[in-house]
């Protein structure tokens, strides 16, 4: 398998696990609904399921499409995951850990939602009555792996553009 591929998939299982360990603990321990003030006016531990994407989006529960839309949508992200590590360049680390991690993510909502229908979420971040829609490791590592792909591509940007200089000066 190649270097790339390598590591990505490393990296995906290091999120898939614990990923799946804690919402399992999270199912077990608590019943639906119920929540744990752990920070008192900033951090709860709750149990509620979603049928949305990352932070709650698009979780309407009068509705039953979303579950075999964001599988298909995972299926089509992961093959072009699967694209853009074939073809990355094989120095860019940033790209490659943060494709990685945004597999690791998807794979692991994926999981619950061809289990389930639903995908657990238990982080509850808040001020106040203001909260931040629950969202579990597999959303953490998305969201850190989509900024890890971000700043790859601002680095790569950063790189060419005096190469692009150069090349307009000469002209």
């Amino acid at each position: 398998m190649d270097q790339r591929l390598r590591t990505a998939v490393l990296l995906a299982a290091a999120i898939i696990v614990p990923d799946q360990i804690t919402k399992a603990v999270i199912q077990q321990r608590y019943d639906l609904w119920a929540s744990d003030t752990v920070i008192p006016g900033f951090f709860n531990i709750v149990h509620v399921l979603n049928k949305g994407a990352a932070f709650g989006f698009l979780n309407r529960p009068d509705s039953n499409w979303q579950t075999w839309f964001f599988v298909a949508v995972t299926f089509a992200a992961v093959g072009f995951i699967y694209y853009l590590l074939t073809t990355a360049d094989k120095g860019d680390r940033f790209f490659i850990w943060g494709l990685g991690l945004v597999l690791g993510g998807a794979l692991g909502n994926l999981i619950d939602r061809l289990r389930t229908g639903l995908v657990v979420d238990f982080l509850d971040f808040y001020i106040g009555e203001y909260h931040w829609p629950a969202f579990n490791v597999a959303d953490i590592a998305i969201t850190c792996g989509a900024f890890a792909v971000l700043v790859s591509m601002y680095m790569q940007n950063r790189r060419e553009r005096p190469a692009r200089r150069r090349r307009t000066a000469a002209r």
